[in-house]
């Protein structure tokens, strides 16, 4: 995932869909990103391979994503597709615009929060997200990712050009010819790598299924 200094929308966005809310109570949707491990990794171009680098940087200040549609009913919530595809995304630890602070070429894991309107009186885009009986936490393995602020993949670079719809200015074949010459080259990455890749691409851009049976009403 590309992270920049003025920050950088996610692609493939986190889309959720929720079920089992109250109807008529209130309710925020958050998302935070935290690390997997406390691993820094650097990619290995002859074998393809992520490899673990050293241990990871000092931990950025915490940034919640607190979705613009909060609070809302659990009824308005359960009937929509819930988007993130205006979460940006930095390196910039300074950062003044509320996107959320990672480091480069670690390993992070999104968690997409249902917090009832009574439990978020201190839920802040600075500050950890509440815990409480109030509050439920849900993730996906098939949105990890590793933050780059270049890709180092091919493969990748491709994939995500053609499918980025903000990527429209590197799709024209005036200014693309020197990425599809790149991307043509022979490259060593077995047929299952990259189909693999691909796969966990169109999981993290699909509409992820979960419920939030377990919220108190």
């Amino acid at each position: 995932m590309i992270i920049t200094k003025a920050g950088r929308r996610m692609f493939p966005a986190m889309r959720v869909k929720i079920s089992g809310l109250d109807p008529h109570q209130q309710y925020y949707i958050a998302m935070d990103i935290v690390p997997v491990d406390n691993k820094r990794y650097r990619y290995v171009y002859h074998s393809s391979k992520w490899m673990v680098a050293g241990n990871a940087d000092s931990p950025v200040p915490p940034r919640v994503y607190i979705h613009p549609d909060s609070p809302a009913s659990g009824e308005t919530w359960m009937r929509q597709v819930i988007s993130f595809d205006k979460l940006k995304l930095t390196n910039n630890e300074l950062d003044d615009q509320g996107h959320i602070i990672l480091h480069s070429m670690h390993k992070y894991q999104p968690r997409v929060h249902v917090i009832r309107k009574d439990c978020g009186d201190d839920l802040s885009p600075i500050k950890p997200v509440p815990s409480g009986e109030g509050v439920k936490a849900f993730s996906f393995p098939e949105t990890v990712f590793t933050t780059v602020t270049a890709y180092q993949n091919q493969q990748i670079t491709r994939l995500k050009i053609d499918r980025n719809p903000f990527a429209k200015g590197f799709r024209d074949s005036g200014r693309n010819r020197s990425c599809q010459a790149i991307c043509q080259q022979p490259h060593k990455m077995s047929q299952k790598s990259i189909r693999n890749q691909f796969q966990l691409l169109c999981l993290a851009s699909r509409i992820l299924h979960d419920s939030a049976h377990c919220l108190p009403h």
